[in-house]
């Protein structure tokens, strides 16, 4: 792989940063005086049930300027989904306005009908003034079923909106719309009917903060309820780690002090039983170890990501709706964590192998990110088809394609080169044998599905209150304000994927299975199956009803079994062993069984949200 020349990549980096800089003025600059004009944008619209599927604002006939002048968005902004652009409606500091005209238009009969699908799914329209968010129904249908004995439905569209603005001193802190339900005009028959659109700014005085006015976003998720499901989540993890603990206190207690006993009462001869007889057969060299060793250098890389993101989160960096900031550190972050997986995935080849060290980073490069780009591909597509903002322009994809082909590439080649020089010499505590033992009929117990079900499911039961609201926050019903929580869940899954997987291994190792390289892969990443199947679960739960939702999921479902294949090759953290001691050895297995299933549920478990997260930021 060729490395750029350094004063390239610094160039690159710094056109980087200037796409990632959000236009968003800092807060010193949100300061007005009275008759100031205040920035106003119109964003999209989209329907309740599906927050997620978003139209461009002007996808609707509303009064639009002549011209329509884009907002200049970073590469974040883009990746949301967001697509601002000027409106006629006007706002001016402390100045209130009543029925103030915003356009009179003749709407056509296929006008009339595009206002009526929107109203009936229930569209709602997003604004920004002065950077703040804010939302509001554009018309409502009634059931004249229920009125008077009639029947069918009515439509109405709100002709006049009401903004409520809220400014301390001299600065905006909160926003609100409202369609007046008085002034909405019946559009049930399709005919050509003449509209005045209208609205009304009303300027009010409060004693909130300025710098408090991004919290009453994040008001909903602090909810006392919510708060007592994440805090009851987290106590059930605790719990399940407590149990497993004693579980595997007793089980080493009992099975140790009796192999023990049995070997210092047997003769030589007869010691090789039992975990011990394949001490020659547990370190060696796993097959396909290429593969193993790139999910080594993923698994590091999306473990920095994962720690980076929660770390930015925790000390508020992140926060809900700073437009485009999620994406702008994701794209950015991953990025410069190349680095990371080059050096990770040659320091572990070249403690097993002299040669073939570059093709071991070659697949690093392409294990995550392949499977992620066809995604995010036919994703693409079918959100220009559909005309949703998720749809990225070429320009956006270009940049990110740049991003990887010089940035990203030559940092993970780089990384290699440095982790190849800089590995450590791989001491295994015994030989290993030419000729593996051979393996004895299993009882189904102890074969690979149901130990993937063990390995899945106890970690799944832990997590699965927390699932729920992280899958409503993925799909645009929630906004996820505790980061603090979300670390200690990751913890305290983490913690359990380890503890049953050292269990797992400890029953195979004592029946002579010494194939436990991929087995303990399987078991410490079959959480993400179930992950994966709750997600399937939310979806039939939801409303999410409409034909694009539909295709949408249905890919992400395919490309993610189709993702399996390299997924299933994780990886190890080999440590120092310590030689020939009979008990040491098998502790040493455990402790890379520890890091094992750490590093590959990590690695299962980032790739399902990364996916996830690539669905939000297309579709927000």
């Amino acid at each position: 792989m060729a490395m750029a020349k350094p004063h390239h990549l610094i160039l690159l980096l710094l056109l980087f940063f200037t796409t990632l800089h959000s236009s968003s003025p800092s807060p010193s600059n949100h300061i007005y005086n009275v008759a100031d004009n205040v920035p106003f944008f119109v964003n999209k619209l989209g329907p309740f049930n599906n927050p997620s599927e978003t139209y461009e604002y002007y996808e609707l006939p509303f009064c639009n300027p002549d011209p329509i002048v884009k907002k200049k968005e970073s590469l974040g902004e883009v990746l949301n989904g967001d697509r601002l652009s000027n409106g006629l409606y006007e706002f001016k500091f402390r100045e209130d306005k009543i029925d103030e005209t915003l356009c009179q238009k003749k709407l056509t009969i296929n006008e009339i009908g595009s206002f009526k699908e929107a109203i009936n799914s229930e569209f709602y329209f997003q604004f920004y003034l002065d950077d703040l968010p804010f939302w509001g129904f554009i018309g409502k249908v009634e059931d004249q079923s229920l009125i008077h004995g009639g029947g069918g439905s009515n439509y109405y569209l709100f002709t006049h909106v009401q903004f409520d603005v809220l400014y301390n001193g001299n600065r905006v802190v909160e926003v609100k719309a409202f369609g007046d339900p008085n002034r909405a005009v019946d559009i049930t028959k399709d005919v050509v009917i003449d509209v005045k659109f209208t609205y009304s700014v009303i300027w009010k005085a409060t004693e909130l903060r300025f710098e408090n006015r991004m919290k009453r976003y994040s008001r909903a998720s602090l909810h006392p309820m919510y708060r007592q499901v994440h805090w009851f989540s987290f106590i059930n993890s605790i719990v399940i780690i407590l149990l497993l603990i004693g579980l595997l206190s007793l089980l080493y207690t009992r099975h140790l002090k009796s192999d023990l006993k049995k070997y210092s009462n047997a003769n030589e001869e007869d010691r090789e039983v039992g975990w011990k007889s394949i001490h020659g057969d547990v370190f060696k060299h796993p097959p396909n170890s290429s593969l193993f060793f790139a999910v080594v250098g993923t698994g590091t890389q999306l473990l920095i990501l994962l720690c980076f993101l929660l770390f930015l989160a925790f000390i508020g960096t992140l926060y809900p709706y700073n437009r485009g900031g999620l994406s702008n550190c994701l794209v950015l972050l991953f990025t410069l964590s190349s680095v990371f997986a080059g050096y990770s995935t040659a320091s572990f080849h070249g403690q097993f192998a002299e040669n073939g060290w570059e093709r071991s980073v070659g697949l690093a490069g392409i294990l995550y990110i392949g499977p992620v780009f066809v995604i995010f591909s036919i994703l693409n597509i079918i959100a220009i088809s559909y005309r949703v903002t998720a749809g990225l322009p070429l320009g956006s994809i270009i940049v990110i394609l740049c991003l990887y082909a010089f940035v990203a590439i030559p940092l993970l080649a780089f990384g290699g080169v440095i982790g190849y020089r800089l590995r450590s010499v791989f001491q295994r505590p015994s030989a290993t044998k030419r000729y593996p033992k051979e393996i004895q009929q299993l009882p189904w117990y102890r074969r690979t599905p149901f130990q993937m079900f063990i390995g899945g499911f106890v970690p799944f039961s832990a997590i699965v209150l927390q699932l729920h609201q992280v899958y409503a926050s993925i799909w645009g019903y929630k906004i996820y304000t505790l980061p603090g929580i979300l670390v200690a869940t990751l913890i305290t899954v983490i913690v359990i994927v380890v503890l049953v997987n050292i269990g797992l291994t400890y029953i195979q190792l004592s029946v002579e299975d010494h194939e436990w390289w991929w087995r303990s892969v399987l078991c410490g990443g079959s959480t993400a199956i179930f992950m994966f199947g709750y997600g399937i679960y939310f979806y039939a739960r939801s409303r999410m009803v409409s034909e694009f939702r539909c295709y949408l999921f249905a890919i992400y479902t395919s490309m993610l079994k189709e993702s399996e294949s390299p997924i299933s090759s994780k990886k190890q953290h080999l440590l120092h062993y310590i030689k020939d001691e009979l008990f040491p050895l098998e502790s040493e297995v455990y402790t890379q069984q520890g890091h094992l299933c750490l590093n590959c549920m990590l690695y299962w478990k980032s790739l399902g949200e990364e996916m996830s997260r690539m669905i939000e930021i297309m579709l927000l």
